[in-house]
């Protein structure tokens, strides 16, 4: 017996989202499932190989498999959006190599980075002066803070917990990394934090941060989650995850 059937628009009904994570992570996709959940969105992953060391060398070597991991995605969907889940190869990469790459791909789609997502999420939000928080080692925290230099913010302060090893981020607890929020912005005046490293929970404790420092906390997983989003034609508001969320793309 042959069964009639019809079809529809499938689920993304307002956006397709494509993102692409590393293989080492263990948070974006546990996060991502709880930022992105909105009616008509759907959400898309694929993996990108990666070691567990954090260093400028395994960053840089993901650029040539980036393609190969774009093209792993579902090809039959239009993609609106697709976002690269690593901040730090994307600061070392450079965001708009990420794009070049992702778009030999899926041409017509927009792309975006954690670290392109945070910066265009500081600009939305009007702030300048930022408390700054990584995981990563020297060489590449540095990097980084160069690049938010270079796109108008002023670092007031700084900390980081020089971990090299992907799997002991994906480790640090989210106590830690609200005291560390904590202990960052008591030495200056700041009017945002960024968090950065996808690896890192941040979500459930953001919104403790902000009540008590009374300033938005971006982290790269939100930061590219919003940005994504907001890319795709999605504004709608979801405050319960901290400030970025209550805002439109470029206010």
């Amino acid at each position: 017996m042959k069964l009639d059937f019809d079809t529809d628009d499938g689920i993304g009904t307002r956006a397709n989202l494509g993102v692409i994570v590393l293989e080492t992570d263990e948070t974006l996709e546990w996060e991502f499932a709880r930022l992105t959940n909105v009616d008509g969105v759907a959400l898309y992953h694929s993996r990108i190989p990666m070691t567990s060391s954090i260093q400028p060398d395994t960053l840089a070597g993901m650029e040539n498999d980036l393609p190969r991991s774009a093209g792993l995605l579902p090809s039959s969907l239009d993609f609106d959006v697709i976002g690269y889940g690593c901040t730090s190869a994307a600061t070392v990469i450079g965001s708009d190599r990420v794009a070049q790459q992702v778009n030999k791909v899926f041409p017509r789609a927009k792309v975006t980075d954690p670290l392109a997502a945070i910066i265009a999420a500081g600009h939305s939000l009007g702030v300048t002066r930022l408390g700054f928080i990584t995981p990563y080692i020297p060489e590449v925290s540095i990097r980084m803070r160069k690049k938010l230099e270079a796109a108008g913010f002023e670092i007031a302060s700084f900390g980081s917990f020089e971990e090299g090893d992907d799997r002991i981020v994906a480790r640090i607890t989210e106590e830690a990394i609200k005291a560390a929020a904590l202990r960052v912005v008591a030495t200056a005046a700041c009017d945002a934090v960024i968090i950065s490293c996808t690896n890192l929970r941040c979500i459930r404790v953001i919104p403790e941060i902000e009540t008590q420092l009374g300033v938005p906390v971006i982290s790269s997983n939100l930061a590219l989650a919003w940005h994504m989003l907001r890319l795709g034609g999605i504004d709608d508001q979801s405050p319960q995850f901290g400030k970025l969320f209550g805002q439109s793309l470029g206010q």
